[in-house]
């Protein structure tokens, strides 16, 4: 998982709603320190997480995790399926 990307795409979302840390952090109930740390990818987020801060930002999950400019179809199942436990994608791969 990229958490860099997702820290950077977190950030230029924040910055588009003109929302502070806090202000976000308060959005999807996380405290401002760690906030700060996902915007710096000193921190891994839970999928709770990364759900309350997508459902804040207005976007979807895949908007934080995947720059959709550099993935196609096929290398987005692919890091989906090598990011997911279990055989989730498996059958998508095929």
């Amino acid at each position: 998982m990229d958490y860099v990307g997702i820290g950077k795409r977190i950030r230029a979302q924040r910055y588009k709603l003109d929302l502070s840390q806090e202000e976000l952090a308060e959005m999807a109930g996380i405290s401002l320190v760690h906030m700060s740390h996902i915007e710096t990818a000193n921190t891994k987020l839970s999928l709770p997480v990364l759900v309350d801060l997508a459902c804040a930002l207005g976007v979807r999950t895949d908007d934080l995790i995947f720059d959709k400019d550099t993935l196609g179809k096929d290398e987005l199942l692919e890091e989906m399926a090598d990011s997911m436990p279990g055989a989730i994608f498996e059958d998508l791969k095929e």
